[in-house]
């Protein structure tokens, strides 16, 4: 099992979030993990320190020397091709070769006020843009309308380090999206925050499946999961620093939990609302998270590999504070030397 960092930003101070992700970053390069993940976030406070995971990525490019580089995720729809190659070329240069990215269609309708006639077809322009990322990084041109109706031959520059780019796509419960990675040989990156471990072996199956109807080989099978993260030597300690920023995090999330209406389909009241959270915390932090200690945290590792994960990647940032959280790495990397058979 190979583990990764991955950064959503739930914390309320930039310049501290900013210090976490380049001393996580140089950790984690200097422990041999696999990846630095830094997502793409727009207009709302969680989150508000990723708006760019090429402005991110190119810093964690140019603090580290072996890990990868990687966007979780671009929201395609969102860009043109021509830009998010461009970019991502540079933080490839930089890195040497190190640069990946996964890709999503978006789904916040707020987020699409910077491309507002591509939401209703945000799926389609994924694929669209999808294949244009790879024929620019091939070094292939694609066509561009000008001024005066004109139409160019682009080429983007510069040209990347490391050949092809590799791509993931960024899957949540939904059989087709984990179809659709697989028909376009890309890797998978998904999460536990909607589904069960059982769902996620059967889209896992299906993602394989698609794999080898088009033609990808077997080693193209990749599969990233993010899981929230807290660990440490002191296994009390541990899960009483990550309580209530865990709480704090679903609670700003609720649709995602289905929380956010009672049986009936009303609104629920404050109170049963926190009942209903409380008991979604004590579900997801005992059996999709890693909490506490090495020992507290195997189980779930070995259930990942057990259905084809090859990669954790680590949710640390949710709201546990910076020094507890570089504190923590160090348990985090035991629990990786103790998972690199698996």
């Amino acid at each position: 099992m190979r583990f990764g960092l991955f950064f959503f930003a739930n914390g309320d101070d930039p310049d501290e979030q900013y210090r976490l992700l380049l001393e996580a970053a140089a950790f984690a390069d200097a422990e041999g993990f696999s990846a630095v993940w830094t997502p793409e976030r727009h207009f709302h406070p969680f989150g508000a320190p990723f708006p760019n995971p090429a402005v991110t990525g190119a810093a964690v490019a140019a603090a580290t020397r072996r890990i990868s580089v990687r966007a979780g995720s671009v929201v395609l729809p969102l860009h043109d091709p021509l830009r998010v190659a461009e970019e991502w070329a540079v933080v490839d240069r930089i890195s040497g070769g190190r640069a990946e990215i996964a890709l999503a269609s978006g789904w916040n309708p707020q987020d699409f006020v910077l491309a507002p006639e591509r939401f209703a077809a945000a799926k389609a322009e994924l694929r669209k843009g999808l294949d244009e990322v790879r024929r620019l990084w091939a070094g292939e041109e694609v066509d561009r309308p000008g001024p005066g109706g004109a139409t160019h031959r682009i080429r983007t520059y510069p040209t990347p380090a490391g050949g092809g780019l590799p791509l993931w796509i960024t899957a949540a419960g939904s059989p087709d999206t984990y179809a659709f990675a697989g028909e376009t040989g890309a890797g998978v990156l998904t999460h536990l925050l909607g589904q069960s471990l059982e769902q996620l072996e059967d889209n896992l199956a299906g993602y394989a499946d698609a794999l080898a109807v088009h033609g990808h080989e077997p080693e193209r099978e990749r599969v990233a999961v993010m899981v929230h993260t807290h660990l440490g030597p002191d296994r009390e300690q541990a899960l009483a620093r990550a309580r209530e920023p865990l709480l704090a995090y679903m609670r700003s999330s609720l649709s995602l939990f289905g929380l956010n209406t009672a049986p009936g389909g009303a609104d629920a009241s404050p109170e049963a609302m926190e009942e209903l959270l409380e008991l979604a915390y004590r579900d997801f932090s005992r059996e999709r998270c890693l909490l506490g200690s090495v020992e507290d945290a195997l189980p779930l590792v070995e259930s990942l590999a057990e259905i084809g994960v090859d990669e954790i990647a680590c949710l640390i940032d949710f709201g546990v504070g910076t020094d507890a959280v570089l504190e923590s790495l160090r348990t985090l990397a035991e629990l990786r030397r103790r998972s690199e058979h698996l």
